[in-house]
């Protein structure tokens, strides 16, 4: 098959057959502009004659719509984003949202303590629609700049001008206390997330709430996400409290390192310590003990995170349901 090289016909061979400027085909072929009917009929004329098809990026430019949704995380280090199972469930269902529309995806690093410059630079650049932020803290929020209003939403918080999509982590943190307290267990530790992001902080309160109210001690140690933060946290609870008989972790990671660690110790799980997670990932159902944990809908939550911003649905908060998972560890 012999292979066509010609030119790509551009913009300025319609114009020239059309005999008018460069910017009268761009208002004629996008709608972005006023011009006379003859003018018109001649660009669409020559445009069709030569095979004329507008480059879809330029013309999104033009109207201001973008080419590509933007999800920026913020955290401490850009390879903490690269290594997060959780960043990849919301980037391949932002993606998959977006591929109806035409849209790109791209994922941006926000530096935990500076990320002022790079929302900067993220209003400015028009060929971003909008950004859906993650793990969103309040200094984010406070650096939401005005140009990015009506194209940022939130998974994580959310402020007056930046709508919130999450999953009810305070009803699945007081469910899961009321599982451990209806099984007997009345010394539960909670091993946390990190202090610094609002978003780990509303189970914390959850938690509290629920094992003040059955007269019991709150016994809370922040950490992270990770299956080391859960090791290192049980060690500590079971050191600082050693009657503990029950350990709530964060996420299922946490938990996971968490049973490791009790059983290490010379303790049985969940005889001794019970111990529950949140998430609900496929591991949860094949470790050993199956793991105690609610669930947390990522890959709803990334979409109606990026459809809201397609749809221009400004809804406040949005909070999708979580289910409690009872398995053997509890």
């Amino acid at each position: 098959m012999r292979e066509d090289h010609r030119p790509a016909v551009t913009i300025e061979h319609v114009a020239r057959a059309a005999g008018v400027s460069r910017a009268t085909v761009s208002r004629v072929l996008t709608g972005s502009g006023p011009s006379s009917a003859d003018a018109g009929q001649r660009v669409r004329a020559a445009a069709e004659r030569l095979g004329y098809t507008a480059d879809p990026v330029a013309r999104a430019l033009v109207h201001g719509r973008g080419t590509r949704l933007v999800v920026a995380v913020t955290s401490a280090s850009p390879t903490e984003l690269v290594d997060c199972p959780y960043v990849s469930r919301v980037v391949g269902s932002t993606a998959q949202r977006c591929a109806g529309e035409g849209l790109g995806v791209a994922l941006q690093w926000l530096p935990l303590g500076a990320p002022e410059p790079t929302l900067e630079a993220l209003a400015r650049d028009r060929s971003v629609a909008g950004v859906v932020l993650v793990n969103t803290t309040r200094r984010v929020l406070a650096a939401v700049p005005p140009r990015l209003a009506g194209r940022v939403t939130s998974i994580g918080a959310g402020s007056p001008t930046v709508p919130l999509v999450d999953v009810d982590t305070s009803a699945a943190a007081a469910a899961l206390t009321a599982h451990l307290l209806r099984s007997g267990r009345r010394r539960i530790a909670m091993l946390a997330g990190p202090p610094w992001l609002p978003c780990a902080e509303r189970p914390v309160a959850a938690h509290r709430a629920a094992v003040r109210a059955a007269g019991l001690p709150e016994r809370v140690l922040a950490g992270d996400f990770t299956t080391e933060s859960g090791r290192r946290g049980a060690v500590e609870a079971l050191r600082r409290w050693p009657d503990t008989d029950a350990l709530y972790a964060i996420c299922d990671e946490t938990a996971l390192g968490a049973i490791q660690a009790v059983r290490a110790l010379g303790r049985r799980v969940p005889d001794d310590v019970a111990v529950t997670g949140f998430d609900d990932l496929p591991l949860a159902a094949f470790s050993g003990p199956t793991l105690t944990t609610a669930t947390h809908p990522v890959e709803q939550i990334a979409a109606r995170a990026a459809g809201s911003l397609l749809d221009r649905d400004r809804t406040p908060v949005t909070l999708f349901p979580s289910e409690l998972v009872v398995r053997q560890s509890a």
